[in-house]
């Protein structure tokens, strides 16, 4: 679990036989194989260590979801470490589990796929950084972004055309769930008893 707090951006050094290398520093500390470290937001379990850098086993489902596939050598990541009990919650809860890839579209507006579980001042990560959707369209969100957070994610290197990796807020999809049909039983009857008719 993260917080969409980005610690610090890494370089990739090479994504070949489904093995991704980021040169890094921070995000090295205290870590060893096994744990989990977030790539441009997607969760991904650190497998060697060198003083300066780390790798991780790439699934194919992450190539699926992911940007990973856009990446390439000399490319800036945003890079966090999973939280410990001690960690404050500066962002949201973020899983590291991408749901989509969206293309920037310049002034921090991005075109995504599908905008279900988007709201107008939620939450929402992109590339692994915690932000808040200021302007939601059928097909295009904007975010609010503080000059710090630009300074010290990749967003600041965004071109139009580039993708993004999104992860949209886990409350969204568990409140969906809750309300299908299949899982509730809120009916007119329901309604009547608890005085909304």
């Amino acid at each position: 679990m993260f917080t969409g707090i980005v610690e610090e951006t890494g370089i990739l050094k090479n994504l070949k036989d489904s093995v991704i290398t980021v040169q890094c520093k921070k995000v090295l500390e205290g870590t060893h194989p096994g744990d989990s470290i977030a790539i441009n937001g997607c969760c991904q379990t650190v497998t060697s260590i060198t003083p300066e850098s780390f790798s991780a086993d790439v699934s194919s489902e992450t190539f699926k979801i992911t940007n990973f596939n856009s990446l390439k050598p000399g490319d800036i990541v945003n890079l966090e470490r999973a939280l410990t009990p001690s960690t404050r919650m500066g962002g949201h809860i973020v899983q590291g589990h991408i749901d989509m890839t969206a293309k920037y579209l310049g002034d921090m507006k991005f075109e995504i796929p599908d905008s279900k579980y988007i709201v107008y001042k939620g939450s929402i990560t992109v590339n692994g950084v915690s932000l808040t959707v200021s302007k939601l369209e059928k097909n295009t969100f904007t975010v609010a972004i503080i000059p710090h957070t630009l300074e010290n994610t990749n967003l600041k290197y965004l071109k139009k055309g580039d993708l993004v990796n999104i992860e949209t807020d886990i409350l969204g999809r568990y409140v969906e769930k809750f309300l299908s049909t299949e899982h509730n039983n809120i009916d007119e009857n329901f309604l009547a008893e608890n005085g909304f008719m």
